[in-house]
């Protein structure tokens, strides 16, 4: 059965800037005026959440993750208390706990590790309060080479059979996906894509940022898998040199294209 990967909070801040631009750009087209409960789904390690609280100082602001190492470090981050924080599987968090209905809920890139999520859509649209609004951004690089190489990777590894399941990622889907399914439920729907063109590591401090980015996301379930040590090695060798060739270092740094998708619905009064 498919668990959730482990999380390291230290090794997600890396790249910061770039891994928070996608979170303002969809909380940007969230036009709550005042709202009183604001949840985040997939809180992390919080800075997110801390800057929905900013944005919106007067709510009551519940971040849910599943991970306890990213709420341990959300909460040492949050020193004022201004937000809860709650651990819970999203695939079994019940909006009811809130004990009032949320006029916002936000999930940004959680989706993409929650197997059959879009069956969880009705029963969050469900629970907005009236006027209520439900943001997602799910990333959608699965073909880029990061990933791609990744599972040609896995493929030759004496661990193949279990490498391969655990990068058999939940389906993720296009935008007209969620503008059709939300639309059915009688939302106002706004959905698209971008692809971001990130500059990493412009200093050249990093023998291969591509690969320090995925160690923090995508490539955790291998490195779960593969303890340090000469099976983790026979891995990170080849995919390392692999990266390098197929994102080489410019005079800017590393360009590393990165696809999300975005859907913001509307509920009406």
């Amino acid at each position: 059965m498919r668990t959730q990967p482990s999380w390291d909070p230290t090794a997600y801040s890396r790249f910061s800037d770039q891994r928070s631009r996608p979170f303002a750009d969809l909380v940007a087209q969230v036009r709550a005026d005042d709202p009183k409960l604001v949840v985040d789904l997939g809180c992390g390690h919080g800075p997110a959440t801390l800057a929905l609280a900013e944005l919106w100082p007067n709510a009551r602001i519940v971040g849910v993750d599943e991970s306890e190492s990213m709420l341990e470090a959300a909460r040492a981050l949050d020193a004022e208390g201004r937000a809860e924080w709650v651990q819970a599987d999203l695939k079994d968090w019940d909006p009811a706990s809130l004990a009032d209905a949320p006029d916002v809920i936000v999930t940004n890139s959680t989706l993409q590790w929650v197997p059959g999520h879009l069956n969880l859509l009705p029963a969050w649209v469900d629970a907005l309060a009236p006027g209520g609004w439900l943001a997602i951004q799910v990333p959608n690089n699965f073909d880029a080479p990061s990933h791609a190489l990744m599972r040609d990777t896995a493929a030759t590894h004496a661990r193949a059979n279990e490498l391969l399941a655990a990068l058999d990622l939940p389906a993720v889907g296009e935008p007209k996906t969620y503008l059709t399914f939300l639309s059915r439920m009688g939302m106002e729907v706004d959905a698209w894509e971008t692809v971001y063109s990130h500059i990493l590591d412009p200093a050249g401090e990093s023998e291969n940022p591509v690969l320090d980015w995925v160690s923090a996301t995508g490539l955790r379930p291998v490195l779960d898998i593969l303890p340090e040590g000469e099976e983790r090695e026979a891995f990170i060798e080849p995919y390392a040199a692999a990266l390098l060739e197929a994102y080489p270092r410019s005079e800017v740094g590393t360009l590393f294209p990165f696809r999300r998708v975005f859907a913001v619905a509307h509920k009406g009064q």
